[in-house]
C-alpha cells in the first residue's frame, strides 16, 4: 500500500488515497509525533542528569540521531519554555529557581584581557550567563555563555584560541554586554566595583 501511494506520488497522478490508504497515513504521522515526544522527553532526562553542558554531537549518539535532529528537537523544547541554554561547550538546563540577582553590564577591553575579565566576574562571586553586541546593521546578536567559575573561564578560552574564533565584541569596537547573575545585589554591586578599577567597566 505504501508502495502504491509513493507511485502515484511520482507518476504525478492526483489521484484521492483510499479509505485504507489515509488510514495508513495518518497512522504513519501520529508514529513519528509519539517517537519524536518520546525523544525529546528522553533528552530533558538526559540534560536535567547532568550539570554541565553536553555536546549536540554526544546527544546525538546517544539518541541515535542526526545533529540537525537535535537542534530541532533543542527548538521545541525551548519553544514549550524549557530553559536550555546552547553554551560553547554544548547544551544545558539552566535551572531558573532559586531566583538570583541579574543584571547586565557593558564592558570593554582587548582580546588578551578576557580571562581576566571573566575572572574577576566569577572570582567576587558573579556568573556570567551571556555575551551580546548591538550592531548597527545585524542588530543584537546574543551567545549564552554560562561561565561559572575559573575552570569554565580557562576552558572558553582556550576553545577561543584553539578554534581562532573572532570574539563578538570586535564587531562593535570591542564594547560588549554580558547578562551576569550572582546570588545577591551585593555580589553584583562588587563585580561591577572590581571591573571598574580594572578599567573594564565601559559607562558612556
Amino acid at each position: 500500500m505504501k508502495i502504491k501511494v509513493l507511485s502515484r506520488m511520482l507518476t504525478g497522478k492526483c489521484q484521492l488515497a483510499s479509505p485504507c490508504e489515509q488510514a495508513f497515513i495518518i497512522k504513519k504521522g501520529l508514529d513519528i509525533n509519539m517517537e519524536g515526544n518520546k525523544r525529546r522527553e528522553k533528552l530533558i532526562e538526559i540534560l536535567n542528569k547532568h550539570t554541565e553542558p553536553i555536546s549536540g554531537g554526544t546527544l546525538s549518539g546517544m539518541l541515535g540521531v542526526s545533529r540537525q535532529v537535535i537542534v530541532q528537537d533543542i527548538a521545541l523544547l525551548r519553544a514549550s519554555h524549557i530553559n536550555i541554554l546552547s553554551t560553547t561547550k554544548g547544551y544545558i538546563i539552566y535551572p531558573l529557581d532559586p531566583p538570583k540577582s541579574k543584571r547586565t553590564i557593558k564592558v570593554k577591553h582587548t582580546t588578551e584581557q578576557i580571562e581576566d575579565e571573566l575572572c574577576t566576574i566569577v572570582d567576587h562571586g558573579g556568573r556570567v550567563l551571556d555575551v551580546f553586541v548591538h550592531h548597527e546593521i545585524y542588530g543584537e546578536i546574543n551567545t549564552d555563555l554560562v561561565i561559572r567559575n575559573r575552570q569554565d573561564v580557562y576552558d572558553f578560552v582556550k576553545k577561543v584560541e584553539d578554534k581562532k574564533v573572532v570574539p563578538l565584541k570586535e564587531l562593535t569596537a570591542s564594547i560588549h554586554q554580558h547578562t551576569i547573575e550572582a546570588d545577591s545585589e551585593e555580589i553584583l554591586d562588587k563585580v561591577e566595583k572590581a571591573l571598574d578599577a580594572k578599567g573594564y567597566l565601559y559607562i558612556n
